[in-house]
């Protein structure tokens, strides 16, 4: 990819960024393996799919509405409006998770997750606000800057879980810099715009509610959506340490750590630009034809050899990089390569529901995307599987309904190229 055009040069920003973030954790992990279990990864693994799951509705998914309006005060407002709904659902889970905490852990079989429970309503709430930090900067332009707030949030996070691992035996350490790099991050992308503007003249309640209203199909399909979707990625591990062990949990939970992660940053920084260009592409021709067609090309000619690559090495790259206790994970991300490649070129250009506002297209391919990972599971306990034949079915079946989405995107540039 040569950064001749706009469209590459912010793609490159954001992929540089993205790629050196995700290079510190990766080069981290295997002093992680040595400091930690796979039985304290586990017990990361259930609160991060907690978090994400929860997280997924934070906003109400109204950021992603911030960069459609033409005026930026009704963008700020935008802003403001998801912030006001992170607050509500940030204090209501704090409520749910004091009244129900022992049921939770008793149900997760995890009694030491009792006390992290309590965070996980911090732990939202910051991402709700990196969230509109994120999609405020986009709308801006400011490329590098999210790309700097990914380096230091990965950066804080790898730094804080090898200290408090060096001092403090369990997940403590592993737990604490999850959270930490979060609050970093926002930090890192706060003033650009609470700088910049004099929000007291730019926020109003009455404009929240127009835009509310205006934007209505955000919560009523998109955030659906995105629940349904952090279900079908989160609910493995829920379910395989109560299935299977917290052992395999933390094996599977490090494939996702140092590949499935990287990737979906990777993923989500292109279709950020994507987003941003896409939707001007729209505005100007009805129609985004150029821009899809360009980025799953490019998708595609980054993705082929890496992933390739990727699915002939993992086994013996676990082994050598974590230690012998993690070389089944390489066998785990073998398994799970051909749907990281599918989901690397489909997922950026998933913004094309958000672009055309068809949302509610968004909201039941996730609804069939979370019933099929559910189905999934429960045939595999049935049938009495192992967690290997899990994946090998997981992967096939998930990476067609991947290919599903992609069709039908692509349809949506067809009837302006008739017209014309």
């Amino acid at each position: 990819m040569k950064p001749k055009s706009e469209f590459s040069r912010n793609v490159l920003t954001l992929m540089t960024g993205t790629t050196i973030a995700q290079a510190i954790p990766i080069a981290a992990s295997p002093i992680l393996t040595r400091i930690y279990t796979p039985e304290d990864f586990g017990l990361l693994a259930i609160f991060v799919s907690i978090t994400a799951i929860l997280a997924s509705i934070i906003n109400g998914r109204y950021e992603l509405a911030i960069g459609l309006p033409k005026s930026d005060d009704d963008a700020i407002n935008i802003a403001a409006l998801g912030m006001i709904i992170a607050i509500i659902v940030s204090f209501l889970s704090l409520v749910v998770v004091y009244i129900f905490n022992r049921e939770i852990t008793a149900l997760l079989q995890k009694p030491e997750l009792s006390i992290w429970l309590y965070w996980v309503p911090l732990s939202i709430f910051f991402v709700g606000l990196f969230n509109v930090l994120t999609y405020l900067n986009n709308r801006a332009k400011r490329f590098k800057d999210i790309a700097k707030a990914n380096i230091y949030k990965t950066t804080a996070q790898a730094f804080f879980q090898i200290l408090l691992g060096l001092i403090f035996t369990g997940s403590l350490g592993l737990i604490t810099g999850q959270i930490t790099s979060q609050v970093v991050a926002s930090s890192r992308l706060y003033k650009n715009i609470f700088g910049a503007k004099n929000l007291r003249q730019t926020l109003s309640l009455n404009q929240m509610l127009f835009l509310a209203k205006r934007y209505i199909s955000f919560p009523k399909y998109s955030m659906w959506a995105g629940l349904f979707n952090s279900i079908s990625n989160n609910i493995a591990n829920l379910v395989v340490s109560i299935l299977f062990s917290a052992s395999t949990l933390g094996l599977y939970y490090l494939v996702h750590k140092v590949l499935g992660a990287p990737i979906a940053l990777i993923s989500s920084a292109i279709g950020q630009v994507f987003l941003q260009e896409a939707t001007i592409e729209r505005r100007e021709k009805d129609h985004a034809k150029h821009t899809f067609n360009k980025t799953v090309k490019k998708l595609f000619v980054i993705g082929l050899p890496l992933f390739f690559a990727l699915f002939l090495s993992t086994e013996y790259l676990f082994e050598f990089f974590f230690g012998e206790q993690w070389k089944e994970a390489g066998k785990y991300a073998a398994i799970l390569t051909p749907l990281f490649f599918i989901r690397f070129i489909v997922s950026p250009v998933s913004m094309m529901n958000v672009i055309f506002e068809k949302n509610h297209v968004g909201f039941y391919w996730q609804m069939g995307l979370m019933g099929l990972s559910l189905g999934i599971l429960f045939f595999s306990y049935l049938m009495g599987l192992s967690f290997t034949q899990y994946l090998y079915i997981y992967s096939a079946l998930i990476s067609l309904h991947y290919l599903l989405l992609l069709a039908i995107i692509s349809t949506y540039n067809k009837p302006t190229e008739e017209n014309a």
